[in-house]
């Protein structure tokens, strides 16, 4: 029998979309998966169940595979060194993946790199604030993600309960002046070949990613540029192994500042299933597994890739029939998840040679998914 090749921890939409390439390239994978029925295990046969925050079921789950990897980054550090100490590969490896889990010890190694960030300080008190000045970000420095844990501040007593009442690590940005935020995102292999994809446009709702344009409109050749060689140079220099994406500001006066990492597939990078030469999902397999990665191009001249988000269809297997009827050339992901209030339930991806018609195509297939009453 082939053995298992790679354990997959987490068993949420990313470990579903890593399946369909796996299965392609003939990778035995096993998961580790929060329950019997979350996202990945729908479609991933050999899985576990069990906790990330648990030594003993990661070792369950991992058994013999000979390779780890992550569908999100919250495995403790102290874990996942156990499991290297007993000789399996962790792709990224703890060493990465701090600067991921840790938004204040990111800062700082950007910052030491000579990468461009935003304006920075660590906070423990409310003078840290006072003296750094408003407005300002103030984000937790473990835990947040999709708007959570970020709060924007403009006067001091907004800021003092939260410092008061925090209990993990606090850091204050700049409040940035952008004109839209932006992804580069690269794939890097054990043995260090690069690839890099086409800097896309996201757009945020309430702190969540909605929609992402590939690749970014009307963007300046060396703004491209200076994006793509910042993710590699953070790639590089972080000794990251997969997949990572390196969210961005591109501010009003010209700069492009890193905003957060995420050492993983990505939301922004969903785009490239349909619309690259070779998916984030095939290219984060064959990086943490070392093998020759494909190419990153784009197919088309444009892909817009649209979040589904829990609205009022609760029953999203019956509105896909209406969404495809609609939109028949719309390619349409639904993740198995229940429905809920802004929740990220699937997504949609349109591609062609015309940016406004695929736009209003992948727009209308997700409020069909959506919304009952259209």
């Amino acid at each position: 029998m082939t053995k298992t090749e790679l354990a997959i921890i987490g068993g949420g939409q990313l470990a579903r979309m890593m399946a369909q390439p796996a299965n392609a390239l003939g990778i035995r994978t096993r998961l580790l998966a929060e329950g019997d029925d979350v996202s990945a295990a729908q479609v991933i046969r050999d899985y576990v169940v069990g906790s990330h925050l648990d030594l003993d079921d990661l070792k369950r789950a991992i058994a013999d595979a000979p390779v780890v990897t992550f569908d999100h980054e919250h495995v403790p550090n102290q874990h996942l060194q156990a499991l290297i100490d007993e000789g399996h590969e962790c792709r990224p490896g703890p060493h990465a993946l701090l600067f991921a889990q840790d938004k204040l010890k990111m800062r700082q190694r950007l910052s030491e790199l000579g990468i461009p960030c935003p304006r920075w300080t660590q906070v423990s008190s409310i003078e840290d604030v006072r003296e750094f000045g408003f407005p300002l970000v103030l984000k937790t420095a473990r835990g947040g993600y999709d708007g959570k844990g970020v709060w924007v501040i403009r006067e001091e007593t907004q800021a003092r309960d939260i410092i008061e009442n925090a209990d993990v690590e606090l850091l204050a940005e700049e409040l940035v002046d952008f004109s839209r935020e932006l992804s580069a995102q690269v794939a890097r292999s054990a043995s260090g070949e690069i690839v890099a994809y086409p800097v896309v446009e996201s757009r945020q709702e309430n702190g969540v990613c909605a929609l992402v344009i590939a690749p970014a409109p009307n963007m300046d050749p060396t703004q491209a540029n200076e994006a793509s060689t910042i993710a590699v140079k953070v790639a590089t220099q972080l000794d990251v192994v997969g997949m990572l994406a390196v969210e961005l500001f591109e501010t009003n006066d010209g700069r492009i500042l890193v905003n957060e990492l995420a050492m993983r597939p990505h939301n922004t990078g969903h785009w490239t299933i349909e619309g690259a030469a070779t998916s984030q999902f095939e290219n984060h397999l064959r990086a943490v597994l070392d093998l020759p990665l494909g190419g990153a191009e784009a197919r088309e001249d444009w892909a817009v890739m649209v979040n589904i988000l829990g609205g009022s269809a609760t029953d999203l297997v019956a509105r896909r029939k209406v969404a495809l009827a609609a939109e028949p050339n719309v390619h349409v992901h639904l993740y198995g998840k229940e429905v809920k209030a802004g929740r990220k339930v699937g997504h949609v991806t349109a591609t062609g040679n015309d940016l406004e018609s695929v736009l209003a195509s992948a727009r209308r297939s997700a409020e069909l998914l959506t919304n009952e009453e259209n």
